[in-house]
């Protein structure tokens, strides 16, 4: 019994130490669909300057590990951005990742054509600035894309 109660306290011992998900570095699927849709719910509650302000802010509401929300107008122009706030205002149309492709332009026809879809191409990683492969969700919402994006190793 002794024994039991031991193992039994070490597990809770590694449980407090190491809470559920603190062992994962790296947003899912779910996770970026899910923070997307938040986005644009945020988006129609609190209109587009304070959604776009609080997406780009650094209180980081719109961040979660390596999963943060981008927005673009219908030219490929970023109206906010969870990692960079250098690139709103840019015009990013023709914007080519690691093995050339036009990942911004495409990313802006698939918005045009399909509303929802998901997206891969390379990007750098904020975690380890390391270019990976990158997935990334997207809702189109008053001639606005809403992205939000997992990485891959």
């Amino acid at each position: 019994m002794k024994k039991l109660t031991r193992s039994v306290l070490a597990f809770a011992a590694l449980a407090v130490a190491f809470p559920a998900g603190a062992t994962e570095s790296r947003a899912n699927a779910a996770e970026a669909e899910a923070m997307v849709r938040k986005a644009v719910e945020f988006y129609k509650k609190n209109g587009k300057e304070k959604a776009f302000t609080e997406f780009t802010a650094p209180s980081k509401t719109f961040v979660d590990r390596d999963l943060y929300i981008v927005a673009y107008d219908m030219n490929g122009v970023p109206l906010a951005h969870g990692q960079n706030p250098k690139q709103v205002g840019k015009n990013l149309i023709d914007l080519k990742d690691s093995d050339g492709k036009l990942w911004v332009k495409e990313r802006i026809e698939l918005a045009k054509s399909q509303g929802k879809f998901w997206q891969d191409y390379k990007f750098t990683d904020p975690l380890t600035k390391q270019v990976l492969p990158k997935r990334t969700y997207c809702e189109t919402h008053d001639e606005m894309v809403f992205c939000g994006g997992i990485y891959k190793n």
